[in-house]
């Protein structure tokens, strides 16, 4: 028997055995709209401080382009929101022939609220396998205001 004393409040790293894909290395980043402040390269490599956000309201994409085929078997999505009340839409989806057709990972709404659910830290275990395209798309409010699409992390294994 194996064991090991733990105590209660100790939470699993889910990033300490995890070997991250080097988006930089690997594919061509495309993305809808970008601020100048806040560049895609901010949400994609480990290490920038910042995020990544739109210049223009509304709907946005980021799309990965791998060079060749990849296997994907974890996705990390880090959404803030500290100061607007709103609710954000995603969808995940993939491709496995240079975007010929694609296939959904997930569809999913969140609520931020200043006073409450600030951020949205999304970890999911797939098993995608030649992936050629990853793309996520953003609403960032599903009512239709006017607000920015912006993304913290995002990173795959």
């Amino acid at each position: 028997m194996r064991k090991k004393i733990i105590k209660l409040d100790q939470k699993q790293d889910v990033d300490s055995s995890r070997k991250w894909l080097d988006i930089e290395k690997l594919a061509a980043v495309e993305v809808t709209s970008e601020d100048d402040a806040f560049p895609i390269e901010s949400a994609l490599l480990p290490g920038k401080v910042s995020e990544w956000c739109a210049l223009e309201p509304g709907k946005q994409m980021i799309r990965l382009r791998f060079d060749d085929p990849q296997r994907i078997q974890w996705i990390r999505l880090n959404f803030q929101e500290p100061e607007i009340i709103r609710t954000q839409e995603f969808i995940l989806r993939w491709s496995n022939d240079g975007g010929l057709s694609y296939r959904e990972i997930i569809r999913q709404q969140w609520n931020f609220s200043p006073e409450g659910s600030t951020s949205e830290i999304e970890n999911y275990q797939v098993d995608l396998s030649g992936v050629t395209i990853l793309e996520l798309s953003i609403n960032p409010d599903i009512s239709g205001t006017n607000a920015l699409a912006s993304l913290k992390e995002l990173r795959l294994a």
